[in-house]
């Protein structure tokens, strides 16, 4: 048994309220929490489908002022389980989403897989993952 638990994974993002509308209203996660640090100049948004107990969740990191962040290469992409991935595309699509892989299986497999972006550039990965 392992002493350590996943907790979060922070986001850097240059516009706070856009990322947060696209997180709780696109993909139907929760604001948890939000403190605000004047003294530092940033704010942290901790997102997710359930309380920091029991889940892992999404922190996002605004630093007052900055608009943009290159992402570099180490960073590949955040993933999300959904039922029917073909209509959760069609729902993101028509909500405005950047559809950047349509569903379909994935290259070698038959995990069938999409991928879209937040409004920052962030890679998010659905996988369809079907109730038994």
């Amino acid at each position: 048994m392992s002493d350590f638990s996943y907790l979060h994974t922070m986001l850097r993002v240059g516009n706070l309220e856009r990322s947060i509308a696209f997180y709780t209203k696109l993909l139907g996660m929760k604001e948890l929490r939000r403190a605000d640090f004047p003294d530092g100049k940033f704010t942290l948004v901790f997102l997710g489908y359930g309380g920091e107990d029991t889940h892992t969740v999404l922190e996002l990191t605004y630093n007052y002022g900055v608009e943009h962040y290159e992402q570099g290469t180490a960073f590949g992409h955040l993933a999300l389980g959904v039922p029917d991935i073909y209509a959760t595309c069609e729902k993101l699509r028509a909500s405005g989403a950047k559809i950047t892989r349509e569903p379909g299986p994935m290259k070698f497999g038959t995990t069938v897989i999409a991928f879209i972006e937040d409004p920052d550039g962030y890679k998010i990965e659905l996988i369809e993952r079907r109730p038994a």
